[in-house]
């Protein structure tokens, strides 16, 4: 379980150590196999900041989605949510921070 929460994708080919600590690297050639293994055409992961809250990889057959804006009150990245329709199509909905904060701060007050 924890390779599969872990794993990040990476520019080299293969399988890699990852410098996190935990899980491993894994290059287009792996994001591939997996797709075609499975008859998949996305691999939709999270667990990895990335600043525009969503980040394509592998010729966009693997995205990275963070949902946690300003992640440790420190690193100013905004978070995205993806939406998926019944066609197969697909929206981001990105967040910041101060969007987030100023929703809160109204319902607080509300």
């Amino acid at each position: 379980m924890c390779d599969l929460l872990w794993s990040d994708p990476d520019d080299r080919c293969g399988w890699g150590i990852s410098p996190r600590g935990a899980g491993y690297t894994f290059g287009q050639d792996i994001s591939e196999q997996f797709n075609h293994t499975n008859s998949l055409k996305l691999i939709a992961r999270a667990h990895q900041l990335v600043m525009e809250g969503y980040n394509w990889g592998h010729e966009q057959k693997v995205v990275t989605i963070f949902s946690a804006p300003n992640y440790c009150y420190r690193c100013g990245n905004m978070a995205s949510i993806l939406e998926v329709d019944d066609c197969q199509g697909h929206t981001f909905i990105q967040v910041s921070y101060s969007l987030l904060y100023l929703c809160h701060s109204a319902c607080k007050t509300g």
